[in-house]
């Protein structure tokens, strides 16, 4: 009875964390962030709770980093030109939808924390926008067991999702924070100044951090397994390994 009253508390308490972190995101190119199309296709017999959780955690982590994909290049337009001549929304179309397995060349194919270290390389000269989101999407990505999608008999490890958050943690803060030698920030993300303030990166970010948190309690929870807890000063902090 205990048990079952503690299951109910923790998905009650889920939906209510889920609903308070899903702030509405904007669309990108004015199209809303896609819904299930059917909740009760036959695809979704094949679903638990957790499945149908996972799904909306990575779909609207998904849609946060493509927006944060084009509001980094049009802060910084010079990344954005040593990629393409196009528009920021096309440059994010292409790398989210495009046909290339997430391996591009000209970053040398790296993925996962491999891409953000190289994003925040002193000597990296390229397009710095485009290994920081690669990264984080298929640190997320691995973090999930490489899939999207989430059935019945799909298995996803509550620690790897934990340290994927704590990574987005640390990666947030080397946006904020990490410098050229002239005191110019790499890449530039929210504004503070006499004009106003702009933490909409900052905000983004969170939610991501918000939502695989959510998930990987709740994960642990449901299986009944313990979370390791990472604690880094961020300033100092490595990546963790997923």
């Amino acid at each position: 009875m205990a048990r079952a009253y503690r299951g109910a508390t923790v998905f009650l308490l889920a939906a209510l964390l889920l609903a308070a972190c899903a702030t509405p995101t904007p669309p990108l190119n004015g199209k809303a962030v896609p819904l299930e199309e059917d909740g009760n296709a036959i695809t979704q017999l094949g679903k638990t709770d957790m499945d149908r959780m996972a799904d909306v955690e990575i779909r609207e982590n998904t849609q946060s980093l493509k927006l944060l994909m084009v509001k980094l290049y049009k802060r910084n337009p010079r990344e954005l030109h040593k990629s393409t001549s196009g528009s920021a929304e096309e440059m994010a179309d292409w790398v989210f939808e495009g046909e290339h397995g997430w391996k591009f060349k000209r970053i040398n194919e790296v993925q996962d924390t491999e891409a953000l270290y190289l994003a925040f390389s002193p000597s990296y000269e390229g397009d710095r926008v485009l290994p920081f989101i690669v990264g984080l999407y298929t640190m997320l990505l691995k973090a999930h067991g490489g899939k999207t999608e989430f059935f019945l008999t799909d298995s996803i490890d509550p620690q790897s999702v934990y340290n994927a958050s704590r990574n987005v943690e640390i990666a947030d803060w080397k946006l904020s924070n990490t410098r050229y030698d002239s005191g110019q920030l790499y890449l530039l993300s929210n504004e503070i100044n006499d004009s106003g303030r702009n933490l909409s990166f900052e905000r983004e970010m969170s939610k991501i951090v918000g939502r695989l948190d959510l998930y990987a309690i709740t994960l642990a929870e449901k299986k009944q397994r313990f979370i390791t807890r990472a604690t880094q000063s961020l300033a100092t902090a490595i990546f963790l390994p997923i």
